[in-house]
Order: structure tokens, then sequence, then C-alpha cells
């Protein structure tokens, strides 16, 4: 299809970095929507790990453009150096990476604000970016556009006034933020574009674009588990908003989810596991945050948090990642509904005090015990993996299109 949105549909790290490196083939563009430096997408391609954090993993691939649209904030510096280890890899991005001129850029004011904000009471665990000062910002109508960069009398003047306006003690010198922030930020000049007239002139030219959400839907600034949530609208909606295309022109949503759930940071998870077997799928999955090496919190899947992201989403494929990291459970359980004080409840809980009250309700299978990285085919699953995905498809009420059973891109299966 023309257009389609790949997002994750859980509280993030679902493994959206491979499934865009796959599709990318058959597509003509990537385009990044949201987010910041704050999140990171891992792909293994021809044996190494490559780890992007700003620009579209759709980038591996060397005849595909790619866009950084106007929903995402830029660190110009984490983007220069994403360019220079491209480049040390042999994969340039000249004349195929091309930046939002309305996207903003995260300052150095963001990242002071940011760590002073995690010091205090109010802390929510973020990584420390600036991601969140720089929304700040832009929703105050004070933040710094990528377009900014060409007159830089009226950038100096904009980061001073940020400069002036920020509330804290033992900043450095003005003209010395100022000046390694110039000099950074200038940079991005020859990326600049009118992404936005780019990709409706893309569609109308009949190419294959894939929209690249990061971070997940139950991290989302509206659906996700208020406040211990990121700064953007990481569900599919803010695909047409982060790039310029209106919701018409979307033809298919690749909701992307773990075979069990993990998150990142602070804030409700009701299937967390806490003990030996919770140890046990971190170091499997290697679950350790892409951007900030933290811990990931490791738990059951849990299908009311499905059902409710492919409702946000309007979900039309489901892919399901990192199967394998279950291989050596001898019970896997999946929670289908929640109760409060014995209760069964009937809603999702929106409320984050009452999310982290619900009791999980599991049912539970049996595991396959055996390795599942040489498996190319649907068909040569073992019977109790198979198993589990016609449950989870059960649960869901909803087909599960992809399933990855190894890292690399030949270990993705279709149904």
């Amino acid at each position: 299809m023309p257009v389609t949105i790949v997002v994750g549909g859980q509280w993030g790290d679902e493994g959206k970095g491979k499934i865009v490196d796959i599709l990318s083939e058959k597509m003509d563009v990537v385009a990044r929507y949201q987010g910041g430096a704050n999140a990171g997408h891992t792909i293994i391609f021809d044996g190494k790990e490559f780890i992007l954090h700003l620009i579209p993993s759709g980038i591996l691939r060397k005849s595909t453009t790619c866009y950084i649209g106007n929903g995402v904030v830029i660190d110009p510096e984490a983007f220069l150096s994403e360019i220079e280890f491209l480049n040390s890899e042999d994969i340039s991005v000249q004349d195929r990476l091309f930046v939002s001129q309305n996207a903003h850029l995260v300052t150095p004011l963001h990242k002071i604000a940011d760590k002073a904000s995690e010091l205090s009471s109010a802390a929510i665990g973020t990584t420390l970016r600036g991601i969140g000062p720089a929304y700040t910002d832009k929703i105050a109508r004070v933040g710094i556009r990528a377009i900014d960069v060409l007159d830089k009398e009226g950038f100096r003047t904009k980061l001073l006034r940020n400069f002036d306006s920020l509330n804290i003690s033992d900043l450095p010198s003005f003209d010395e933020i100022f000046n390694a922030f110039y000099e950074n930020a200038s940079k991005l000049e020859p990326f600049i574009s009118d992404v936005t007239s780019l990709l409706n002139r893309d569609i109308l030219n009949g190419r294959n674009i894939l929209l690249e959400g990061a971070q997940g839907t139950f991290l989302d600034i509206d659906h996700g588990t208020y406040p211990f949530v990121t700064s953007s609208n990481s569900s599919a909606g803010g695909a047409c908003s982060g790039t310029g295309i209106g919701p018409t022109k979307i033809d298919e949503v690749v909701s992307i989810m773990k075979a069990y759930t993990t998150r990142v940071g602070l804030g409700p998870f009701p299937t967390e596991l806490k003990g030996e077997i919770g140890l046990l799928i971190r170091e499997a999955g290697y679950e350790f945050g892409a951007t900030t090496g933290r811990e990931r919190r490791c738990g059951w899947f849990d299908v009311p948090l499905a059902k409710r992201s492919i409702d946000i989403n309007g979900s039309t494929q489901i892919a399901l990642t990192k199967l394998d990291v279950l291989n050596d459970l001898d019970q896997i359980q999946v929670c289908v509904g929640y109760a409060n004080d014995g209760v069964l409840i009937d809603h999702f809980p929106i409320n984050a005090d009452e999310f982290n009250s619900v009791t999980p309700i599991y049912e539970s299978f049996e595991g396959w015990k055996l390795p599942l990285d040489n498996v190319t085919v649907y068909d040569e699953l073992p019977q109790k993996a198979k198993d589990y995905i016609t449950a989870l498809e059960g649960f869901l009420n909803f087909p599960i299109n992809m399933i990855s059973v190894a890292p690399g891109r030949e270990n993705l299966l279709t149904k």
C-alpha cells in the first residue's frame, strides 16, 4: 500500500526498527513523525548492530529517501553524530535525508531544564535528553525551529530570550552556550526542506511511503499512562500531524507488539514480573534501553492493553516480535483481564492510580522449550508456539500477520 504507519503497540521498545527496516525494502520513502533522540531503534544488518535515535531506520536501504517530520524535536549534536556513524559504515545520506523546516530543535537549555526537573519531586523517569522541555517551548510558542538556523541573529535573539527566562543557577555563560550550539545547528542547513510538500508530492506520484513512530502507544501524551508518558503523540494519529499528511491518505497501520511486555521508567505496569522470570526475560531479550542503557521492566503479554492499543491506532496489521525470548520458559502467562478488589472491571483504567491497583487475570500456556532461530516459515514453528500465537489472536480478536523469531532480517515469518 502507498502509505503505511508503523507504530509501537505497547510502552515502546517493541522492535519497530527491525520491522521498519524489513518493510522499507519495498518502500520508496521512510519518514519519522514524532519524538526525538530519547528513542533508539535497533537494527541488525549484515551481522552488525545499528542503533538510530533520530534518522529513520530506512536509511540502511541505500535507495530509500528519508524524512524527519515537523513532529520530531531534533538535537543537532545527536543528528550529526548519527550521520558521522552512518558515513563510517559507508552509508551515505547525501540527497536522500531531509529535515522539516518546521521541526523544533532541542537546545542545551532544554537538557539543563530536563535534568533539573528530574532532580525534583516531580521526577517521572525521563531520558534527560531535553525532549519534554523542547515540546514545552513548542507549545508555549517560544521554540526554535530548524528554519531559524538560516538567520543567525534571529536565532541568537530567540535563544537569548529562552536563556534569560531559565530560572536555574550556575548556568554557563550565554555566549558559551550559543557558540557551541549554533556551530552544530547551522550544519542542519543542507538538510532543511519543506517535508510536507515533498511527502504529499510523493503520494501524488504513487511512491510507497512508510511513516515511522518512536516510543509506543501508552507513552502517548494523550492516550498513555499519564503523567508517565512522553511529550508527543506516539500513537498512529501523530503520523498525520507530525508530517502534514491528511488522514484520508493513510492505507495501513502496522502495530508492533512484543510477545511479552516491557516498559522503561516509572508508571503503572500490571503484568510486571519482579522475580526470577522477569530477570530471565530481561537477560534473554537484552532488555536494556538503546538510548540510556537502563534496565527495562519486563512482564507478561497484556491483552486489555493490546486491545486498547488496536482501537487507538486503528490497526490493520499486528507484528509480534521477540517470540524467541520465551523459548526457555516452562509456562507462559497471558493477562486476559483486570480485577479490582476481586471484582472484574469492564473498562480500561485511565487514571494511573487505578491502573496501579488492578490485579491481572491470567491464563497459562505450556512453553515450547525449543530454539526458533532456524525457523524460516510459520509452519515450521513448534506447535506450542503456534498455539500461543493462536491464543493471542483469539483474545485480541485480531490476526497476527508477522512474527519475529530472532534478531536478523531473515528471521521474520509471515502468515
